[in-house]
């Protein structure tokens, strides 16, 4: 019976004196088919053509093996992964924090993440926390989310309406720019930036730097799968207003 004692499998195709098979049909280095022919015909012709022997399709009788550089190969390959890897796009889902009652300077600050937000290409989650008696008034919730859907509709949609959960009201904004497309405008950017550090010796090298850092900040910040939430933008108003409503309440 066979038993697996641990180790990694190889993912790697067989090549050259790796490859145990009588026979394979062999492909040449510019893709024609030459046939099948023996195994050591084809490791003669690999070495007059300074080229590997790789087993590109194993399940197949006889296995189809290709005359390259494998070396390139992987380097051509990695370098693919690489660029689909950069080029990948997150869907991010940020959560805003806010009371029915906030400060209208509060509410400038936690629109303007919201906005920052919905420019860089996520979803924002807007919650608004009732403590105490604003419990019995969820219309000023409703109001509050319905204002912000306002002010921020050139750049986001409502795309989930807003909705009771236990203490809290939840609504969720939606993007109207798709998460590469902020990720393009924002390389450009950066690009624009080194173009003008460039073009600009007697500026301050390190200041430039530091903006192209926070543009790639922007880029990577906050990275989640759809579902998980990130928390934690602003919460200085929330805990400034807890003890005058403390003080209400009792």
């Amino acid at each position: 019976m066979w038993c697996y004692r641990g180790g990694s499998i190889s993912t790697e195709p067989r090549i050259n004196d790796r490859i145990r098979v009588p026979e394979v049909r062999l492909v040449g280095p510019s893709g024609e088919q030459v046939g099948i022919v023996p195994l050591a015909k084809a490791l003669e012709l690999a070495q007059e053509y300074d080229l590997d022997l790789v087993e590109v399709a194993a399940s197949a009788r006889p296995p189809v093996c290709k005359l390259m550089d494998y070396g390139k190969f992987k380097y051509e390959s990695a370098m693919k992964a690489r660029e689909a890897r950069k080029n990948q796009a997150h869907t991010v889902i940020k959560e805003m924090k806010l009371r029915p009652k906030i400060d209208p300077h509060d509410y400038d600050t936690k629109k303007g993440h919201v906005v920052r937000f919905l420019k860089q290409g996520d979803k924002v989650k807007i919650t608004i926390m009732f403590r105490g008696r604003e419990q019995s008034r969820p219309e000023l919730g409703y109001r509050l989310l319905q204002r912000l859907a306002s002010d921020v509709e050139d750049l986001g949609f409502v795309e989930s309406n807003p909705k009771q959960d236990g203490r809290n009201m939840i609504m969720v904004l939606g993007p109207h720019k798709k998460k590469t497309e902020a990720m393009a405008e924002a390389r450009e950017a950066q690009a624009a930036r080194k173009a003008e550090a460039k073009a600009n010796p007697g500026r301050s090298q390190n200041a430039a730097d530091g903006e192209i850092d926070d543009i790639e900040g922007e880029i990577t910040e906050g990275e989640t799968t759809e579902g998980e939430i990130a928390e934690g933008e602003i919460t200085e108003a929330e805990t400034a207003e807890a003890p005058a409503e403390a003080s209400a309440e009792a």
